[in-house]
């Protein structure tokens, strides 16, 4: 049986190797190096997007509350994007 990872002089390659395959189970690694967060989020990979109010809409919540809650369907600037927003 192995003992983990190869140790020794020679085994620099092996273990960049492995490194470089196993780091692209890590979501935050994977998110960076393939840019999907400027893909596909609306948001373009920015906090805050400025927008126009196209309708207000009253969202139900989800069991055991029954609550209406305020909410407002906006058109994003930068991208033309619609999103539901929640006002303040």
């Amino acid at each position: 049986m192995g003992k983990g990872q190869p140790r020794g002089l020679n085994a620099a390659r092996k273990l960049a190797n492995t490194r470089r395959e196993n780091r692209w189970a890590d979501l935050h690694y994977k998110k960076r190096l393939l840019g999907t967060a400027y893909k596909s989020s609306p948001f373009g990979g920015a906090s805050h997007a400025k927008g126009i109010v196209l309708e207000k809409v009253g969202v139900e919540a989800k069991q055991p509350n029954s609550a209406i809650r305020k909410c407002v369907k906006v058109q994003l600037i930068k991208n033309g994007k619609k999103v539901a927003a929640f006002g303040g």
